[in-house]
């Protein structure tokens, strides 16, 4: 019988142990160093949420800086045809990469922040949620929330008068340095008036958002105390009371008005105006905090029947508790305005407080709703034709409400007139 002896070659043992040995030291320390870089980038990003004083900043506001064109072609060197020439197929092979690798990974190739999103918490929380899209389609044209003025002085601009809370806009006319540049013509009466009743408030939490076109060449900030969106307001308060329906409006300058002034705070400014417009009139039912959204001319403007308009955005603040009675209100005014105006809204749009207001007033009353009105390249007769829209809307809409009540509550004569 023959013995077969098996030896070990213990040196090549030793010398594939110390080979194992090191390669899990250096997995265990690649791993260990990973899982403190993606803790640390976590911390950093809450914390960078928890603090930051616009939604805009550090690495976002890096992203946000970044074209899509410049982001496109960086995927490109990784991705067939991202790098293609664009064609006139609908199905051309870069529209059609973009939507599979959206499909797939949920990175958007003309928003570098959705890229950063994906890994750093807190990168995506200004996202806003669409509800309900408008018929201009444009889904990827969220409204953004934007950072304070790049100035804060109350006096750069000039400095409107504050006509606190005036019926039908009747505000301080030092505050209105420009005629209504294309005043429209007064309704057909319809017999319907709520009389001395003032049933609108039409505000503004950010009254000195401006438009390029409106203010002097150069200027790099579209912002101002005399030229702003409080003329929009004023105007759609007064196309309300031309249909009958009493409003009052509130071109308050915040920044003007309270000491210390904090652009951070308007919400709470806005908000103390709202509370006091209604404890000096109990028959206030719709509130409108009137807007400039920051979005350029191509998805801010629309074209209906050879006219411009500015288009709008209905933003709901989901940190209300009752959010889904203000996005039904908001629906019923963008189903009015899309019948005789398509393309006018773009959407109704849902946001948080991760970052920005996340209620903007809205708990005050169902009928309440933020409506922002073109953006930063839009001319001010553009957004007064959306205002005039926008009133035809909203007084078909209150006196649906009333129904029997208000016309009963009419003269014979106004009867007739219905």
């Amino acid at each position: 019988m023959k013995r077969i002896v098996v030896s070990m070659d213990w040196p090549r043992v030793r010398a594939r142990s110390k080979r194992f040995l090191a390669t899990g030291r250096a997995y265990l320390t690649l791993s260990l160093c990973s899982m403190v870089l993606f803790v640390l980038l976590g911390l950093g990003g809450l914390l960078q949420n928890a603090l930051a004083a616009s939604p805009m900043q550090s690495m976002k506001g890096f992203a946000a800086s970044v074209s899509g064109s410049f982001f496109t072609s960086l995927l490109g060197m990784e991705l067939p045809h991202m790098d293609k020439p664009e064609e006139q197929s609908p199905l051309e092979t870069k529209r059609l990469a973009s939507f599979l690798l959206r499909f797939l990974t949920d990175v958007n190739p003309d928003d570098p922040k959705s890229l950063l999103k994906m890994e750093m918490p807190g990168a995506g929380g200004d996202d806003a949620v669409l509800f309900r899209p408008g018929s201009s389609g444009g889904t990827d044209a969220a409204p953004e929330d934007h950072g304070p003025p790049a100035s804060a002085d109350p006096g750069e601009n000039g400095s409107p008068g504050d006509g606190g809370a005036g019926g039908g806009g009747q505000d301080d006319p030092a505050a209105q340095p420009t005629p209504d540049p294309e005043p429209s013509a007064s309704p057909a009466p319809t017999g319907r008036t709520t009389g001395e009743r003032k049933v609108v408030f039409v505000y503004h939490s950010h009254n000195r958002e401006s438009w390029f076109p409106e203010l002097s060449p150069g200027t790099k900030d579209p912002n101002s105390g005399k030229v702003n969106v409080t003329l929009v307001g004023k105007r759609l308060a007064s196309q309300l009371e031309q249909r009958g329906v009493g409003s009052l409006h509130s071109n308050k300058d915040y920044s003007s008005t309270i000491k210390d002034y904090d652009w951070n705070k308007s919400y709470k400014y806005s908000k103390e105006t709202v509370a006091q417009a209604m404890a000096n009139n109990t028959d206030l039912q719709f509130f409108f905090d009137i807007h400039r959204d920051s979005k350029r001319r191509k998805d801010s403007t629309v074209t209906i029947n050879g006219t411009d308009y500015a288009k709008v955005f209905f933003i709901i603040g989901e940190r209300n508790p009752h959010w889904k009675e203000n996005e039904a209100f908001a629906s019923r005014i963008q189903q009015k305005l899309e019948a005789k105006y398509p393309g006018l809204s773009n959407g109704i749009w849902g946001k948080t407080a991760a970052n920005g207001n996340g209620e903007y007033n809205q708990s005050v009353s169902p009928n309440s709703v933020l409506i922002e009105v073109g953006g930063v390249d839009n001319t001010l007769a553009e957004c007064y034709r959306t205002a005039d829209a926008l009133a035809k809307a909203i007084a078909e809409i209150y006196w649906e409400e009333q129904g029997t009540v208000e016309a009963g509550a009419a003269s014979p004569s106004q009867a007739s007139a219905d």
